[in-house]
């Protein structure tokens, strides 16, 4: 299949792009900015918010993945616009032109957020789930729990804090539940769903790792994969946490602000039966990834 990427440049997409091209499709990449890759279709999610800009791209395509996504609104980037305007009007283009095959990538815990990261997501994967109830698309709604894998962002952290033998740690993190999945198993899942016959698509996919475990367990564990001791770790004060979230807030770059810390309010976990089974084996467990091909850097 002819497969517009959304996303193409970044962590998940370019996961994603080796993924599906050795699956044998062809990759439209669908890139921000002219990046002189075979075949790139230029986007703009900060505007392209009518389906009429989105048809012409859709020619010859016969699957749509959008793998777009900010942790934060700033004025070059806009959520809103990201998340919801463009990825929506993307889709009515789908409907409009007949491509019925839409991957869209979203994350855990969107139906229960309050972050404007979540509001938006879910803005879309609704919007997605009205056109799939009037018969005008076949999608998929991929919503994974933390993706763990070189180039991420949140890896960078994560591996930035087991790094420290003694840390502080803001009492979400410690407290907070997540189901780490490595960018390839995430990658490879969504390749398994284009592979599918449309009658076996699911609706929406939670693509997590077989345990669930706190971040703060997370981050000692990834010390003990590196070789290192477990180290010492306590809460910090919940007004060093504030503090610390509103200096990352002026950081556009920092993957630590208030969205980042409303998002860990809240478990970010599921059954893992059912991602297992589309990738037809049992996820990398979160104390083994380190070391997993598939979280390595692509």
């Amino acid at each position: 299949m002819n497969i517009l990427l959304c996303g193409a440049t970044g962590f998940v997409g370019r996961a994603l792009m080796r993924a599906v091209q050795a699956e044998g499709h062809h990759v439209l990449p669908g890139v921000s900015h002219a990046r002189g890759l075979p075949d790139e279709v230029v986007v703009d999610y900060t505007r392209d918010h009518a389906s009429a800009v989105w048809l012409p791209r859709l020619a010859s395509v016969d699957a749509v993945i959008n793998a777009v996504g900010v942790l934060r609104d700033t004025p070059r980037r806009p959520i809103q616009s990201i998340h919801a305007l463009a990825p929506i009007a993307l889709f009515d283009a789908c409907a409009e032109a007949g491509v019925q095959r839409v991957v869209q990538i979203s994350a855990l815990g969107v139906t229960q957020g309050t972050s404007d990261y979540a509001g938006t997501k879910l803005a879309a994967d609704r919007h997605l789930e009205q056109l799939a109830r009037q018969g005008r698309l076949q999608p998929t709604i991929v919503r994974p729990s933390v993706v763990f894998g070189q180039g991420g962002s949140s890896t960078a952290l994560f591996l930035n804090l087991a790094r420290l033998p003694v840390r502080l740690l803001p009492r979400p993190v410690i407290e907070a539940r997540i189901q780490p999945v490595a960018v390839g198993e995430l990658a490879e899942a969504v390749a398994h769903l284009l592979r599918s016959g449309a009658a076996s698509l699911p609706a929406w996919v939670e693509a997590v790792g077989p345990q669930p475990v706190t971040m703060a367990e997370f981050v000692t564990s990834l010390r003990r994969q590196a070789g290192r001791s477990a180290g010492w770790q306590w809460p910090l004060p919940d007004w060093v946490t504030e503090l610390s979230a509103s200096v990352g807030d002026r950081i556009p770059a920092s993957p630590w602000c208030h969205t980042s810390l409303a998002m860990l309010a809240t478990d970010n976990v599921a059954p893992p039966g059912p991602f297992a089974a589309l990738l037809g084996r049992e996820a990398t467990s979160y104390d083994r990834l380190l070391a997993s091909p598939a979280a390595a850097a692509v």
